[in-house]
């Protein structure tokens, strides 16, 4: 077992006070026994600049006084330290890089960031090469920050090189963050993260009432969520620290606990079909759907799916092994309007079943937008979901058995999230008296633009409902037109600002 640490404190501009504070935070963790500890993102300077040229002067430099207290002090209590600060590179580059410290102060390992967030696009330079997988002494390490994980590849990449404890640095005031995108790349790797995040304002005070009126976002929304965290590779929080105020959380963990359950969820991956992943971005060519949909689940029999029809449901999604077949799906739709997709996932309507025009990636042109479909074990990878938004989906069916409770608690809500696609997925019975939920795409998501309702710190979220065992009938409202927009800041698209260039991992073939 080994013992590790998250911190999170507030940030500002002055440097020595922000040194303080980390140094303060190593101290903390080291009294508690931590052999690792992760400090948030940009530790050495609030993430705002006039200019790119002064950010490069305020960033770090390998060596400098800053870094070499870090290093020392990693050294004096001889333990690891992972931290994020902006790093002026020699070759003119200027990044957020995660750096690695081991216990006698040496830099075993850094990464520049490959997914920069809205005005960090102005300031810094992204990532040009994959981070590493660090071998210590504590297992084999993977280093990330903030925005790389909200979408799945940098992530995903690390856990397939083999890494089994990824270290997540975060500046960063969405709540969404603690309660989805942090756990959910535990599970979905089967590996532990450790998530530090920063507390207090993210913008300067003498800005702050201005930006927070432009966005119309109240004030105490701009500052860093907390809630920094240590996630089991089950997606179980074993370790959290409070929403506000600086804290270390620490907890026991066992690296490669993990090792043989990651194999067999890589082992039904399907790599050869991930090509487009790795692919340059287009863009979305494909015009919006509808604004709204109706749509239902049933966990029934065919009169249940005429039913369904006939209360409005214009899209109707079966579980997997469902006793309802193709032709008992078509005369339950007949002369509804309705579509079905069957338990073995194929698309039902009035005229018999539709096959998809390629069947690499099953898109079909429906009369209210572009339907996906993903059915069983499938679902459970996150790349799949991706060539769905590739193929410019606008919803995604999915017809399958939940297994684990990380599936439907956080899976499939962020597989929605990070691709901005509605999902419909019914399941048997499920693990937490859950089968199955409708997630619609909300309004509200572009950061940077006026926020159009109340704002909960949630920024990319889908909207629940859920589907319980014994439920029969489970109706909703999903919203197609909106997975149009998947601009979450200005400069960060969620689906072409992926790494693709980068991806080499989540394509590569054994064998």
């Amino acid at each position: 077992m080994v013992r590790v640490a998250a911190a999170q404190f507030e940030v500002g501009t002055d440097s020595a006070a922000n040194l303080a504070s980390c140094l303060r935070a190593i101290d903390a963790a080291a009294s508690q026994g931590a052999a690792l500890v992760v400090l948030p993102e940009f530790c050495n300077h609030l993430s705002w600049y006039e200019s790119r040229e002064q950010a490069r002067e305020r960033a770090c430099r390998h060596d400098d006084a800053f870094l070499t207290a870090i290093a020392r002090r990693a050294a004096g209590h001889a333990i690891h330290v992972k931290i994020g600060v902006t790093l002026a590179r020699d070759d003119g580059r200027t990044t957020g890089a995660s750096l690695l410290y081991g216990p006698d102060g040496t830099l075993l390992g850094e990464a520049d960031k490959q997914i920069l967030m809205g005005a960090e696009n102005d300031h810094l330079d992204r990532g040009v090469s994959a981070g590493p997988v660090v071998r210590t002494a504590l297992g084999r390490l993977g280093l990330y920050a903030c925005m790389e994980g909200v979408i799945n590849e940098v992530t995903r990449g690390l856990a397939l090189r083999g890494a089994q404890v990824l270290l997540n640095s975060l500046n960063s005031f969405a709540t969404d963050e603690a309660s989805l995108h942090i756990p959910v790349r535990a599970a979905e790797n089967k590996v532990w993260v450790v998530a530090a995040n920063k507390v207090g304002p993210l913008i300067p005070a003498d800005r702050l009432d201005a930006v927070s009126a432009g966005l119309k976002v109240p004030p105490q929304w701009l500052h860093g969520a907390g809630e920094s965290q240590i996630v089991a590779p089950d997606g179980t929080v074993v370790a959290k620290a409070p929403r506000e105020g600086e804290a270390v959380v620490v907890a026991d963990i066992d690296p490669g606990a993990a090792d043989a359950a990651r194999a067999r969820l890589f082992a039904t991956r399907r790599p050869e079909r991930y090509g487009p992943v790795a692919e340059r971005p287009r863009g979305r060519r494909a015009p919006a759907g509808a604004p709204s949909l109706k749509v239902a689940v049933v966990r029934g029999d065919a009169a249940s799916v005429r039913q369904a029809a006939q209360e409005g449901a214009r899209l109707i999604v079966l579980p997997e092994g469902s006793p309802v077949s193709e032709t008992e799906a078509r005369l339950a739709v007949s002369g509804t309007g309705a579509h079905a997709v069957t338990g073995g996932g194929a698309l039902v309507g009035e005229d018999g079943a539709t096959p998809p025009p390629d069947p690499s990636c099953p898109v079909h042109e429906l009369p209210w937008g572009r339907l996906a479909i993903i059915a069983g074990d499938a679902a459970r990878h996150p790349e799949e979901f991706r060539l769905a938004a590739l193929a410019d989906a606008d919803v995604v069916a999915v017809p399958f058995t939940p297994r684990e409770s990380w599936e439907l608690r956080l899976g499939l809500l962020e597989r929605s999230a990070e691709n901005r696609l509605n999902v419909v997925a019914a399941g048997g019975e499920g693990p937490d008296g859950q089968a199955g939920a409708i997630l619609g795409l909300p309004a509200d998501f572009t950061l940077w633009t006026a926020w159009q309702g109340p704002f909960t710190g949630r920024i990319s979220h889908p909207i629940v409902t859920e589907v319980k065992n014994g439920d029969t009938i489970v109706h909703a409202e999903i919203w197609p037109a909106r997975a149009v927009n998947r601009h979450v800041s200005r400069g960060t698209d969620l689906v072409d600002g992926r790494p693709w260039s980068l991806c080499e991992a989540l394509v590569a073939q054994s064998g």
